[in-house]
């Protein structure tokens, strides 16, 4: 259906993210991988869906070369507690620290997609809430050694062993979690190709 609508555009996704690319396809999306690199930082004044927002629109930046019929899909999720962003773990000791930060207690999942032309830009977020339940050391320590999640928000990933034993309830959208609010990508997108 999206395929159909969007015939007429190029759908560039600027992601790394096997996730993300997973998702698009599943959309039944046609589009083309092309990303790069952006010193993802931000202002310290920012918090929750301003943070997303501001990387995922900073991602885009890099786009100087849009063509007319172009759409440039950028991203961003963080976890957000305690009025904090909680990113990705730079080693072991990181991730084992983020987990047992997030034991026992409730997050946010905030994921923004920025959608760019040649001529328009626009942005919209979504907010999971979380629950986990109290993990053990040996619990956060067998994942992280047979998951590795270094290059997830918070440092885990729902879709993962982690999530089918830690996770006691969620609000809000589960594919979020993984990184993208599917349903409004579709909406966006259906929107974007009948202006």
């Amino acid at each position: 259906m999206l395929r159909e609508h969007l015939k007429n555009y190029r759908i560039i996704l600027a992601s790394g993210s096997p996730r993300r690319q997973h998702f698009f396809r599943e959309l039944d999306l046609d589009f083309t991988v092309d990303v790069r690199p952006v010193e993802e930082s931000f202002p310290a004044e920012l918090s929750g869906s301003e943070i997303t927002d501001y990387l995922s629109k900073l991602k885009a930046g890099a786009f100087t070369d849009i063509q007319e019929k172009d759409i440039v899909v950028t991203s961003d999720t963080i976890v957000w507690m305690d009025n904090e962003a909680i990113n990705k773990p730079g080693n072991e000791e990181e991730a084992k620290q983020m987990l047992r930060r997030l034991s026992n207690s409730v997050h946010d999942v905030i994921t923004s997609v920025c959608f760019t032309g040649k001529d328009f830009q626009k942005v919209v977020h979504d907010t999971t809430r979380v629950w986990f339940r109290e993990l053990t050391d040996a619990e956060i320590e067998y994942y992280i050694k047979t998951c590795k999640p270094f290059d997830k928000a918070g440092s885990y990933g729902i879709q993962e062993w982690i999530g089918y034993i830690g996770i006691e309830r969620l609000e809000g959208c589960y594919f979020n979690v993984m990184g993208l609010p599917t349903r409004l990508v579709y909406k966006t997108l259906m929107e974007l190709a009948e202006d």
